[in-house]
C-alpha cells in the first residue's frame, strides 16, 4: 500500500465510482443513444467527466502530466473532496493557520471534521512552534496553508512550509489562488515530489474567470485518481470547459492583465499612504491590499453609500478593510471618496 492509499478513508479506497455513459464510450463521433439525452440542440450532450482536453491544455502550460491534475467546480469543490477522501467524519481533524480563507473551516464543519486553528505570528507568518504540538496527533489528517494568504495578502516563509510537508504524516494542502500576482516561487513542482502534497490554483483570479468556477488541484497521480473517483460525474459544464480552454489558449492576454494589476497596486499603495485615515498597508503578494484604518466599520459604510464596495475584515483583523485592486478609473474613484472621509 502506497502512502496515499494508507491516508485515504477505507470506504473511499473500496468505493466503486459511478460509471457514466461517457466513461463507457469516450469517442466524439457516432449516433449517441446511450445517455438518455435529448437528441436536439447544441448543448444537449453531457460534458466530458474527465475534462481530458482541458487537462491536457493546462498540463502543457503548467508543465505537469494530466494525471497529476484534477479539475473541480471551483477550488471549493476540491477542498470539500479532499475532506471526503482523507477524513472520517466525527473522528479526524484538520489544521489551518488563521486568519485565512474561511472555506477550509466551513468545509470541515460540513464534513463533521474538527478544525484546529493556529494563529499566525505577529508578522502574519506561520508559527511553527505553536503548530508543532498538533502534528503528532494521529487523527490530524489535513493541514491547509493559503499562500499568498487571504486576507493578510502575504506569502509565508517557504522553508517553514517545506519543514511542515516533510514532517507531517498527513496531507498538506497549499492554496495558491493568488500565486500569479506574487514574486514568490510556486509549490507546484513539489506537488509531484512529495506524495502528501496537494497544490490548489484557480481560474478565478489571474485568469479573470471567477464566473466559470474552475479550480485546479495538482498532486500525485494516486491522490488525483481518488478525487476523480469521488467527484460528481459531470462537475464542470461544457460551457465552462470551453471558457477555460479559451483562456489557456491566450496566456499573453492574461499576462498583460496581471502586469496592469501589479502596476495599479503600486499606484494605489502610494496614494493610500497619503490619506490620513489610513494607518497601515500590509505588504501584499496578491491582487488586493489589507489596510488598517481608523474606523473600519464607518469607512466601509461610507464607501458603500457611494457604491464603492470593499470588504470589512474587522472581525478577523482588527480595524482592517480589504481592497481589491480595480481598474484605473475604479481606483481613482476609491481614492477620491476616501479623501472625503473625516473621522
Amino acid at each position: 500500500m502506497n502512502r496515499a492509499d494508507s491516508l485515504v478513508r477505507k470506504n473511499i479506497r473500496e468505493l466503486i465510482p459511478y460509471s457514466s455513459a461517457r466513461d463507457e464510450y469516450s469517442g466524439r463521433k457516432g449516433i449517441f443513444l446511450d445517455a438518455n439525452e435529448n437528441p436536439y440542440g447544441k448543448l444537449n450532450r453531457y460534458p466530458d467527466p474527465h475534462h481530458l482536453k482541458l487537462r491536457r491544455a493546462i498540463s502543457i502550460r503548467k508543465g505537469v502530466a494530466p494525471e497529476n491534475l484534477f479539475l473541480g467546480n471551483g477550488s471549493d469543490e476540491a477542498i470539500d473532496l479532499i475532506f471526503r477522501v482523507f477524513c472520517d467524519p466525527g473522528k479526524d481533524k484538520a489544521l489551518t493557520f488563521t486568519p485565512t480563507y474561511g472555506m477550509y473551516e466551513v468545509s470541515a464543519a460540513v464534513n463533521d471534521i474538527e478544525m484546529i486553528k493556529v494563529p499566525l505570528d505577529k508578522n502574519f507568518d506561520i508559527d511553527i512552534e505553536a503548530g508543532s504540538p498538533f502534528l503528532s496527533d494521529n487523527n490530524l489528517k489535513l493541514l491547509f496553508i493559503c499562500s499568498p494568504n487571504n486576507p493578510t495578502s502575504n506569502s509565508f516563509d517557504r522553508d517553514k512550509i517545506i519543514r511542515i510537508i516533510e514532517n507531517f504524516k498527513g496531507v498538506v494542502v497549499i492554496d495558491e489562488a493568488y500565486i500569479d500576482f506574487s514574486e514568490c516561487e510556486s509549490f507546484l513542482p513539489l506537488a509531484i515530489k512529495y506524495d502528501n502534497l496537494v497544490v490548489l490554483q484557480t481560474f478565478s483570479k489571474a485568469w479573470g474567470a471567477a464566473g466559470i468556477r474552475v479550480g485546479m488541484a495538482f498532486s500525485s497521480a494516486e491522490i488525483i485518481s481518488y478525487l476523480y473517483r469521488v467527484k460528481p460525474p459531470y462537475n464542470i459544464s461544457i460551457l465552462n470547459q470551453r471558457a477555460a480552454l479559451k483562456r489557456v489558449g491566450d496566456p499573453r492576454k492574461y499576462s498583460r492583465q496581471i502586469r496592469k494589476i501589479k502596476e495599479e497596486k503600486l499606484s494605489l499603495i502610494n496614494r493610500l499612504k497619503k490619506i490620513t485615515i489610513i494607518e497601515y498597508i500590509y505588504p501584499s503578494d496578491a491582487n488586493f491590499l489589507l489596510v488598517r484604518v481608523k474606523d473600519a466599520n464607518s469607512i466601509y459604510r461610507e464607501l458603500a453609500e457611494k457604491h464603492i464596495i470593499v470588504r470589512n475584515r474587522s472581525t478577523v483583523v482588527n480595524n482592517c478593510i480589504r481592497i481589491t485592486v480595480g481598474k484605473r478609473n475604479e481606483n481613482n474613484r476609491l481614492i477620491k471618496e476616501l479623501k472625503k472621509i473625516s473621522l
